[in-house]
């Protein structure tokens, strides 16, 4: 065999060597791409709020995809079942066209988790599997969004009710949301942290609820202060919400009680702690309108699809991905 012949023949086995190494890592990138969290020079960018960005104007452009995926990471937790989170995925990205649609610098504020963020949260060692369920939860759902009557539904979400959701005609006093209604979620009373006490002095409750109590503290009632028979629940909704609360002559509703006292829940009882306490036990996490992201995952555990979930939560609606991106972002 010639001089030529053998230099040809030590050349095609290097590049056979060569293949047969980097086969593995080729039908890898194939298949899932080079990184998932590689920005994708197609892909398309959104401006967002960003507070400690060296950029004047306080903003950044970010891949959507990235976005939506730091904005799901910063809700919903890593150890959900993955069509919990297509589920929870569409309902963020329907709010988002939501205010897109009525927005005329299309910049968005909503809170998000960058990759540093992500690392730091989860570490170095556990970010890139719990990065790319991220990821494939925002991509396996294309651009699905909820619809109602023409319009993007309203698609609220909480971690989990007292046993029951909301309905919102019955919390916001309107028949807007038909979709969002009393649902039964037994399952939620297993929920992690589903019982609450907290324990306040009278005169804490009195400066929390400053801004809504009537006039009348102002006078005597201020100087004698409260004890346990000022405080009366009056009335609690279908799904065993507090409704109305009376303080002394003032009456509000226990999401206000509940915003003030920064209460997970107003789902709430009330009894005595003491001379000058009262003692306040919640159940369920949030505001309890819409989707439970406990159920949901319960679902999901039992074989349910992210249509499913979504039908059960906003009954009447409908999923649609005809939606284009670009019209809105």
């Amino acid at each position: 065999m010639n001089r030529y012949a053998i230099e040809q023949k030590f050349k095609s086995v290097a590049a056979f060597l060569i293949i047969l190494i980097l086969l593995p890592y080729i039908i890898t990138v194939f298949v899932n791409g080079a990184d998932a969290g590689d920005v994708d020079s197609g892909d398309l960018y959104v401006k967002v709020k960003v507070p400690d960005t060296e950029e004047a104007d306080g903003l950044a452009e970010i891949r959507w995809t990235d976005y939506l995926a730091g904005i799901l990471a910063d809700e919903i937790s890593e150890e959900c079942e993955a069509e919990t989170m297509k589920a929870q995925a569409v309902l963020i990205r329907t709010q988002i066209y939501s205010k897109l649609e009525n927005s005329e610098d299309k910049i968005l504020t909503e809170s998000w988790l960058s990759r540093d963020e992500m690392e730091e949260k989860w570490g170095a060692e556990n970010y890139r599997e719990y990065h790319e369920k991220y990821i494939r939860a925002v991509e396996e759902t294309d651009d699905t969004v909820i619809m109602y009557n023409g319009a993007y539904a309203w698609t609220p979400f909480h971690q989990s009710s007292n046993g029951k959701t909301r309905s919102a005609a019955e919390v916001l006093g309107s028949e807007e949301y038909p979709y969002i209604a009393v649902r039964e979620c037994p399952l939620d009373k297993e929920a992690d942290d589903e019982i609450g006490t907290f324990s306040y002095s009278y005169t804490e409750i009195q400066k929390l609820c400053r801004d809504f109590l009537v006039a009348e503290e102002d006078g005597e009632k201020a100087a004698q202060g409260y004890g346990f028979k000022d405080f009366e629940i009056k009335s609690c909704d279908s799904a065993g919400y507090v409704k109305e609360l009376r303080i002394g002559n003032t009456v509000c509703t226990g999401d206000q009680f509940r915003d003030a006292l920064s209460l997970p829940s107003s789902a709430f009882s009330l009894t005595e702690d003491g001379e000058d306490r009262i003692k306040i036990t919640t159940t369920g996490k949030g505001h309890g309108m819409g989707m439970s992201i406990w159920t949901a995952d319960r679902m999901a555990e039992e074989g349910k699809t992210y249509e499913e979930i979504i039908a059960f939560f906003f009954e009447g609606t409908e999923l649609r991905n005809d939606i284009q991106e670009t019209e809105l972002l």
